[in-house]
């Protein structure tokens, strides 16, 4: 392959992406879009940084996904003809003319930015010290079978409003919350989220479901 599009919907992915990218020396072209807001950016490893020269770690907290927020149908139509354009330029051989920086857009309140991306981080633990977690499968929560047909999502570190993440779900299933838990029920499934991330999904042994349910409703 000559190049890689990214047309996914969460970091993990995209951070393995990144990985492999970076350790075969093949350009890739990051892309996202939720609500109004699209971003994108072209990873060019030897040349430009990187995901995690942008990105060092993940988002961390609860945070708008497309499922909750819904998508404005001309943010994703106007961040994949970006991504197209760049693409033909690529495979063309314009180098010259593909955009260094990461470009982001909100479609609702006409903001824009720009941050470089020309160059990558001396100290980037993936392009820099070519540390390939994600490529190794060392990275990502741990998941694990908890009980009778459930999984368990040891998530850290992602701080959880339960008031605010209650006005999210609630237009998707039934939500009920105390000081210690908040309880989500969608169709088939029971999702149990704990103040610092971690969840128990009933309703699948499956780690790929709950894996996706959890992406879906709290974050990648």
């Amino acid at each position: 392959m000559d190049l890689v599009l990214d047309c996914t919907d969460n970091f993990e992915t995209r951070y393995l992406i990144n990985d492999f990218a970076v350790e075969r020396r093949k350009p890739w072209i990051y892309a996202a879009a939720v609500g109004s807001y699209a971003v994108t950016m072209n990873v060019l490893p030897g040349e430009t940084a990187c995901l995690a020269c942008i990105f060092p770690e993940p988002p961390r907290g609860s945070f708008a996904t497309c499922e909750t927020a819904g998508i404005l149908s001309s943010a994703a139509n106007l961040v994949a003809s970006v991504q197209a354009a760049e693409t033909l330029k690529l495979l063309v051989g314009a180098d010259g003319s593909l955009r260094r920086t990461l470009l982001s857009f909100d479609l609702w309140t006409n903001e824009r930015s720009e941050i470089s991306a020309a160059s990558p981080r001396s100290d980037c633990h993936v392009c820099g010290e070519r540390t390939f977690d994600y490529l190794g499968g060392k990275a990502g929560p741990h998941i694990t079978l908890c009980g009778r047909n459930s999984v368990q999502i040891h998530e850290r570190e992602r701080p959880i409003d339960f008031p605010e993440v209650s006005s999210r779900l609630v237009a998707h299933g039934e939500v009920r919350y105390n000081d210690m838990v908040l309880k989500f029920w969608r169709e088939a499934y029971e999702m149990t989220l704990f103040r610092d991330g971690r969840a128990i999904i009933k309703g699948t042994t499956d780690p790929m479901v709950a894996r996706s349910l959890y992406a879906r409703f709290v974050g990648s």
